[in-house]
C-alpha cells in the first residue's frame, strides 16, 4: 500500500508539473542596470544550479574578480567571452527555469544601443518585460527606448525592477518618483499594466522573498510576481485561425493540412475558408500522432482534412468560414530596421508572414520615430535601429491581421534578397483600402498581339555600367542597326529620362532607387506594347536592377554590362563629371563617393577596352538576331 501511494503521489507530481503553465518574459534596460545578474540570482535562488556550475560559477568570479570574493551571478547568463570581458550583454542569451507554480523562459537582451535589433528579438516572443532601472539614475534614454520597443511588439505586461536600492539606503522617496515617472512614460506608450519593485539583485532584495530592508514596500517579490502574472490568453476565443505550414499528402488518399493553430478552435464539421483563394470546405478530420482529435485549439500543432478537394498550400490560411481575416496586397507598418545598409524606399525585399514569403517594397516612408522621445521625424530612408511607419507594397496578397489583435497574422519581416539575412521586423497597421479597389482591367489586345502586328519578339534590353562607360553610345548604334532592320524600338537613356519623368529625383541612394523603378516599369509598358526597348541607365545597385528583371517576363530581360574600368571612364569625363566629382563639387557620384555593384552574370559582357563601339554594336545586335525573329517573319 505504501508503494502505491508513493506512485500515486510521484504520478501526481508529475502530472502537476506537465499541466504548469508556461511564461516567457525577458529583462531589458540600460546598459549596467543589472539584468544579467537578476536571473543569475533567480536561477540561484530557486535552486536550478547543480553543484558542478556553482563550483564552476564560484571559480570565474573569483577569476573576473568583478565582485571581490563573492558571487557574480551575470556569468551565469554573459555566456560570450566578449560580454565576460566588457562585463555587458551583447547577444539575446535565453534560460529556462521553474518553481512549483509555473515553468518560464527568460530572454536577458543587451542595454547597449547599437545591440537593439538583438533587445527586439527577444521581445517578439515575450508576454512579459521585467524593464530595470538603475536607482540611483533613474530612467535613463535606454530605458524609454526599450520600453517604446516593448510596446511596439505588443507585450502588455511590464514588471518594473528598480534595481540597486542598496545603493540608495532603500530610500522610498527614490523608488517612488522612479515608479512614478515610468508609470507616466507607460501610459504615453499604451502599455496598460505596469507593477513597480523595488529590489537588489546583487543583495537578494525583493528578489524571492520579501526583504526586511524595505518594511515601506507592500507588493510582491519578483519572483512572486512572474509567478501570478496574469497574461491575457485570448487567442482561444477569437475565431479561428490556422497559417499551413506543410501539405502531408503520404499516398493518394490521404490530403492534409499541417500547421499550428494561432487562434480559436476547431471541430469536425465546422465550416472553413482557405484564404486567399476564398474556396470554402469543412473539416473532415483532426489527425495527430496520437490519433484523430474531436476538437483542437490555439498553441496545438495539428492535420487537418477537409471534406472537399481544395488547392491549398504552404502559406495558406484555414480560418472560420463564418468570420475570416481580411486580405491584402498593401498596408500601413511599423518597421523596425535591423540592416547595416539603410532601408530604401523602392527597392525590393521579400516579406515573411507567418509561414508565407512574398516579394516586398516601402513605398513611401510617412515619417521615423524617435524612440527616445517618440517624436515624429521627417525621413527618406532608415538606418539601423531606427523605426520608421511606412507604406508596405507586396506582389501578392496575404492574410493578416492587425498586429495589436494578432501576432501570428500582424508580425513579419523583411529579408534581404541578395543575402537571405533578416534586415527588418514590423508589424501591420492596417491595410490601405485603396488598394483593395483597384483590380487588373482585362483588354482584349494584348502582348502577344502587339508584337506579332510588329513581326517581332519583344525584349528589354538593360544597359548598365559607369558614367562614360559607353552605355548611350553603344545603345544607340544597337537601336540604328534594328531599326536598319525593320525592327520597332525606343531608346530611354538616363539623362533624357531625367528632363522629364524623374526630373524631381537628385542623386541620393533613395533617389536612385526611385529612379530605376520608375524607369523599369517604364520600359515593361514598352514591352507590353510590343517594342524592343533598350535602358541605358548606369543602375548601380544590383538590387534594382534585379527588380527590374523580376518585372519581366523569363528571358524577355537582358542585362548588358558595358565594362570600362574606372581609370578610363575618368579618362573620357566628356563631361567633366569625375573631376568635379573629385573636388567634392558633385556629391553621390558612382564610382567616387557612391558604389557601383557590377553585375555577377550579365547576359552580355561588353569589355569597351577590348573593342570599339560599332564592333560591340554589332555583337549585341548577332546574340539577339535569332532571338528576335517571329515566326513567320
Amino acid at each position: 500500500m505504501r508503494m502505491e501511494a508513493a506512485d500515486a503521489q510521484v504520478a501526481a507530481y508529475l502530472r502537476q508539473h506537465e499541466t504548469k503553465g508556461l511564461l516567457r518574459f525577458i529583462t531589458c534596460g540600460s546598459v549596467d542596470d543589472g539584468k544579467s545578474t537578476l536571473i543569475g540570482r533567480l536561477l540561484h535562488d530557486t535552486r536550478q544550479l547543480m553543484d558542478d556550475q556553482l563550483d564552476a560559477l564560484a571559480a570565474d568570479s573569483r577569476r573576473h574578480g568583478t565582485q571581490g570574493e563573492a558571487i557574480d551571478f551575470a556569468l551565469l547568463v554573459d555566456g560570450l567571452q566578449a560580454e565576460r570581458e566588457q562585463g555587458i550583454t551583447i547577444d539575446v542569451a535565453y534560460r529556462f527555469f521553474d518553481t512549483e507554480r509555473r515553468k518560464f523562459i527568460v530572454a536577458d537582451c543587451p542595454g547597449h544601443e547599437q545591440y537593439t535589433r538583438n533587445m527586439a528579438t527577444g521581445a517578439s516572443t515575450a508576454d512579459v518585460a521585467v524593464v530595470l532601472v538603475d536607482a540611483r539614475k533613474g530612467l535613463l534614454t535606454q530605458t524609454r527606448r526599450h520600453s517604446y520597443i516593448v510596446s511596439l511588439l505588443g507585450i502588455r505586461h511590464v514588471l518594473l525592477a528598480v534595481n540597486k536600492m542598496d545603493l540608495v539606503d532603500f530610500n522610498q522617496a527614490v523608488f517612488d518618483a522612479i515608479a512614478a515617472d515610468y508609470r507616466a512614460l507607460a501610459s504615453q506608450l499604451g502599455i496598460p499594466h505596469v507593477q513597480c519593485i523595488p529590489l537588489s539583485a546583487l543583495r537578494g532584495d525583493n528578489m524571492v522573498e520579501r526583504s526586511a530592508a524595505m518594511p515601506w514596500y507592500g507588493g510582491p517579490a519578483l519572483l512572486e510576481a512572474l509567478e501570478t502574472v496574469s497574461v491575457d490568453r485570448a487567442d482561444a476565443q477569437e475565431a479561428f485561425r490556422m497559417p499551413v505550414q506543410w501539405v502531408c499528402r503520404p499516398h493518394q488518399d490521404f490530403r492534409g493540412f499541417a500547421g499550428t493553430i494561432v487562434a480559436g478552435t476547431v471541430a469536425p464539421g465546422d465550416g472553413v475558408v482557405v484564404l486567399p483563394s476564398g474556396r470554402r470546405s469543412t473539416v473532415a478530420r483532426i489527425v495527430t500522432a496520437g490519433g484523430d482529435l474531436p476538437a483542437a485549439v490555439a498553441g496545438q500543432a495539428v492535420t487537418l482534412t477537409l471534406a472537399d478537394e481544395i488547392d491549398a498550400s504552404r502559406g495558406d490560411v484555414i480560418a472560420a468560414a463564418a468570420a475570416p481575416p481580411e486580405v491584402s496586397d498593401q498596408f500601413a507598418a511599423h518597421v523596425l530596421w535591423m540592416g547595416d545598409e539603410p532601408l530604401l524606399p523602392g527597392r525590393p525585399y521579400l516579406l515573411k508572414i507567418g509561414t508565407r514569403t512574398v516579394g516586398a517594397s516601402v513605398t513611401e516612408i510617412k515619417h521615423k520615430v524617435d524612440v527616445n522621445t517618440q517624436d515624429e521625424l521627417a525621413a527618406k530612408h532608415l538606418e539601423l535601429n531606427e523605426v520608421g511607419v511606412c507604406n508596405l507594397h507586396l506582389d501578392q496578397p496575404v492574410v493578416f491581421a492587425p498586429y495589436v489583435d494578432s501576432r501570428a497574422l500582424g508580425g513579419f519581416i523583411l529579408i534581404d534578397r541578395q543575402t537571405n539575412a533578416t534586415v527588418a521586423a514590423g508589424t501591420l497597421d492596417f491595410a490601405l483600402r485603396r488598394a483593395a479597389n483597384i483590380h487588373w482591367q482585362h483588354l482584349d489586345v494584348d502582348k502577344a498581339a502587339r508584337a506579332a502586328a510588329k513581326h517581332q519578339v519583344p525584349r528589354c534590353l538593360w544597359f548598365t555600367g559607369l558614367s562614360g562607360a559607353g552605355k548611350s553610345t553603344i545603345a544607340n548604334l544597337v537601336e540604328k542597326k534594328l531599326l536598319a532592320l525593320g525592327r520597332h524600338t525606343y531608346l530611354l537613356d538616363g539623362d533624357n529620362i531625367r528632363h522629364g519623368l524623374n526630373k524631381d529625383l537628385g542623386f541620393t541612394p533613395e533617389d536612385r532607387v526611385e529612379n530605376i523603378r520608375r524607369v523599369a516599369e517604364v520600359a515593361k509598358l514598352m514591352t507590353d506594347a510590343g517594342l524592343i526597348v533598350l535602358v541605358s541607365f548606369i543602375s548601380p545597385f544590383r538590387a534594382e536592377r534585379e527588380m527590374a528583371r523580376s518585372l519581366f517576363d523569363p528571358g524577355e530581360f537582358l542585362e548588358v554590362y558595358v565594362d570600362t574600368p574606372l581609370v578610363e571612364a575618368e579618362r573620357r569625363d566628356v563631361k567633366g563629371l569625375y573631376a568635379k566629382a573629385r573636388r567634392g563639387e558633385l556629391r553621390n557620384f558612382t564610382g567616387i563617393d557612391s558604389p557601383y555593384e557590377a553585375p555577377v552574370a550579365p547576359e552580355l559582357h561588353l569589355r569597351t577596352t577590348e573593342a570599339d563601339p560599332v564592333a560591340l554594336a554589332d555583337a549585341v545586335v548577332a546574340a539577339l538576331w535569332l532571338d528576335m525573329r517571329a515566326p513567320g517573319s
